[in-house]
């Protein structure tokens, strides 16, 4: 093989080696899903219909209860949770529905 052969050759294999990479993680990262809920019956109707409707092959979905777990309020809010039920997913808030506002539950 001349140089250029072995060059052309070696740049093929690493994308190839790359692409597969890529396959293999998607299929072993899942993107973070968190529901945060305060356990009124309006958080819990969300409970059952989005958060249990996430594909969990996709999302590892965590039920947070801040009613219960006080200590996870500062990370809900950092997170950009104004109420609840929400649910963030990779990063993102998303407000289903009013249930009751974070200020209340630090009461």
């Amino acid at each position: 093989m001349e140089a250029s052969q072995n060059y052309a050759f070696f740049f093929v294999a690493r994308r190839v080696n790359l692409v597969i990479i890529k396959f293999f993680w998607r299929l072993t990262m899942k993107t973070s899903a968190i529901f945060y809920h305060a356990g009124c019956p309006v958080c819990i109707e969300a409970e059952h219909q989005v958060a249990e409707a996430l594909d969990l092959a996709r999302y590892d979905v965590k039920i947070v209860h801040l009613g219960e777990q006080k200590d996870q309020i500062s990370v809900a809010e950092g997170a950009g949770v104004k109420s609840v039920p929400a649910l963030v997913i990779g990063g993102a808030a998303f407000h289903i529905n009013f249930g009751a506002p974070m200020s209340a539950l630090k009461g």
